[in-house]
């Protein structure tokens, strides 16, 4: 028996185009993941774009790292970083090999393993918050460092894949800046959402961190 359309897995060269060509296509799209107490699904509902050393928003902004090799990497595969000694975020890489072009996952609607993620999301009100922002995604999903580099082409056992799902026509996307990102970048129209979908996070400008007196 074929698999159904919907659950065919995407292929690398998915991933491997313009970075803003392929983030709006990721809504609507199917992320899998299997951990040890059992498989996970995410309906991918808002995503941010990273154009790697051409965008000042981008942490590949000044070159190549050892937190952000990934991102210089094949396309197809995880970028996953720790941002603000609490939190972790899930990325998809794009475009060629040494480009470091990225996708930022910032929220998602749990369709497989609801009962997972509530269970490492004690402080959600409801299913609809269980993945509404980048942190609260990775959280629900158990994504930490440990994945950082992971193929999502590599079949059935990868940790994480992709599935076609069902993609979302380009009249119910909007756009804007994206969240929280400050300085020459602020103004660029990267985040991408499913207009009206409940699981979408709030949107906030950058705030400037204080230092302490």
């Amino acid at each position: 028996m074929s698999a159904r359309p919907d659950r065919t897995p995407l292929a690398r060269s998915f991933f491997d185009r313009p970075v803003l060509t392929a983030a709006p296509d990721l809504l609507g799209r199917i992320l899998v993941r299997r951990t040890p107490e059992g498989p996970m699904e995410l309906r991918i509902t808002e995503v941010e774009a990273y154009e790697g050393e051409a965008d000042p928003g981008s942490h590949a902004y000044r070159g190549r790292t050892r937190r952000n090799a990934s991102m210089f990497g094949p396309p197809g595969h995880a970028y996953v970083y720790f941002i603000y000694g609490m939190w972790f975020s899930l990325n998809l890489v794009c475009g060629p090999p040494g480009h470091a072009s990225g996708v930022l996952l910032r929220a998602g609607e749990i369709t497989v393993g609801a009962d997972l993620a509530r269970k490492r999301r004690l402080s959600a009100r409801s299913d609809r918050e269980l993945a509404k922002g980048p942190a609260r995604l990775a959280t629900a999903l158990a994504v930490d460092r440990s994945l950082d580099g992971t193929d999502l082409c590599d079949g059935p056992d990868s940790p994480l894949a992709l599935l076609t799902g069902t993609a979302t026509s380009s009249d119910l996307v909007s756009n804007g800046p994206r969240t929280g990102v400050g300085g020459a970048g602020a103004g660029h129209p990267y985040r991408y959402w499913i207009t009206h979908d409940p699981t979408v996070s709030p949107y906030r400008p950058h705030a400037p961190r204080r230092r302490s007196t």
